[in-house]
């Protein structure tokens, strides 16, 4: 990959950066009188870049670089559609499994596995990441780097911070994608990636790049787009950065003895323990010796359960998301030659819609469980505070939000 160079006719186009729009309202309607059927205004672009600009330039961003990457910006319209449609927080766990777990995508795994198996065992001395999580969020993000994405980085950026999309987080992302540009630490016509401006093999955001990727193979350059033993260095050191513990599996789905009360324990308890409780591993292997899990039911009592440590945590700071983080554990799991799921997934059950997940959230944040914001998502606060008001109310205590919480809630 070589270095930027801005062409001519990107330095070329010009920005309105502080024109205002005309208004076209020859008689002004009098104060606080909304037309009718008005609709949210649209947000102002030019506003938009000009304050963009002024910020780009206190953190060293040239005019060259900034006409260069939004000079011809105008927002699309796609994206903002796409962050409501994020599978991994709307279908159901088994059915992002089946599409994620497919066996085009196991061969596709299991040839580069091999293809790369010197410098994955390298990666992994150097950083203590389990090459097989490295395969499975290679995997994920862009099936072996078959699909990085097609989407502008800049445009998607800088739609997502038009919008204010998750407050300031995309502006952030934005300014630092610039000062890559402005750095020389990529070429204009490789930024393009995800709708959320993610990019490379391993899909990094402008942060993640500047903070964790690396030089892997030593050419002076952390090339995450084309050097496939770079991506997957950085993502190790990404890993390593937020607490990977090297030889700590991320979980493994377990056996409940019968007549558990899962009411009993609370947060991470030692392999020893749960062995002494009488679990198992569904595959017939024993616990491990060391380290410390916590019991987790996906899709409730009806479906299979799991023991998941830290490591599986670090996996979720790379997408907080569940259902992503089995999905990178168990593709990385079967690319190395590991079995399917032992216990059936709950296809059948009637799930709680969006909105009464909303209403449980608020529900258990009047009850004092201290959740944050409500957002339909449930999480391990939300887990944690759906179990202790299943114990409360003689249910079973798995964490799943159901309807027959909810409705105990309702009495209330």
């Amino acid at each position: 990959m070589r270095r930027i160079g801005l062409t001519r006719l990107a330095i070329a186009t010009s920005l309105a950066l502080a024109k205002p729009a005309i208004g076209m309202e020859q008689h002004p309607r009098p104060r606080n009188q909304a037309p009718a059927n008005a609709q949210p205004a649209a947000p102002d672009v030019q506003a938009f870049l000009a304050s963009l600009w002024n910020e780009a330039r206190q953190r060293g961003i040239s005019r060259e670089t900034f006409r260069a990457a939004l000079g011809s910006f105008t927002p699309d319209p796609s994206i903002i559609a796409l962050t409501k449609k994020q599978s991994e927080f709307v279908q159901p766990i088994w059915s992002y499994l089946d599409n994620a777990i497919s066996e085009s995508r196991l061969t596709r795994g299991r040839s580069a596995g091999e293809r790369f198996a010197g410098e994955l065992a390298a990666i992994e001395r150097k950083y203590g990441v389990d090459r097989r999580i490295l395969l499975g969020i290679w995997g994920m993000e862009t099936n072996f780097g078959s699909f990085t994405g097609e989407k502008d980085v800049f445009r998607s950026l800088a739609t997502l911070a038009l919008h204010r999309y998750r407050d300031d987080f995309f502006r952030d992302e934005l300014l630092v994608a610039l000062k890559m540009l402005e750095d020389g630490l990529a070429d204009r016509s490789a930024m393009r990636g995800s709708w959320a401006g993610a990019m490379g093999q391993t899909q990094f955001m402008p942060s993640s790049f500047m903070k964790y990727a690396v030089d892997h193979d030593g050419d002076g350059m952390r090339d995450l787009w084309e050097n496939i033993p770079d991506a997957l260095a950085s993502t190790a050191n990404y890993l390593a950065s937020f607490g990977w513990q090297p030889g700590l599996p991320w979980g493994m789905e377990v056996n409940v003895p019968d007549g558990f009360n899962l009411g009993s324990v609370e947060g991470m308890q030692e392999f020893s323990s749960w062995a002494a409780a009488g679990f198992t591993r569904a595959n017939g292997s024993a616990l491990p010796r060391n380290g410390k899990a916590t019991l987790w039911y996906p899709a409730g009592i009806r479906g299979p359960a799991f023991l998941v440590t830290e490591n599986y945590r670090v996996i979720k700071r790379y997408n907080s998301s569940d259902a992503y983080a089995l999905a990178v554990a168990h593709l990385g799991d079967r690319i190395a030659g590991g079995g399917s799921f032992r216990a059936d997934w709950p296809r059948n059950d009637k799930r709680l819609s969006p909105a009464e997940v909303k209403e449980l959230q608020r529900r258990l944040i009047a009850l004092g469980h201290p959740l944050g914001k409500v957002d339909g998502r449930i999480g391990e606060l939300s887990r944690e505070a759906i179990r202790r008001q299943q114990a409360r109310h003689g249910l079973p205590a798995d964490g799943y939000p159901t309807l027959a919480l909810l409705q105990k809630l309702r009495q209330k």
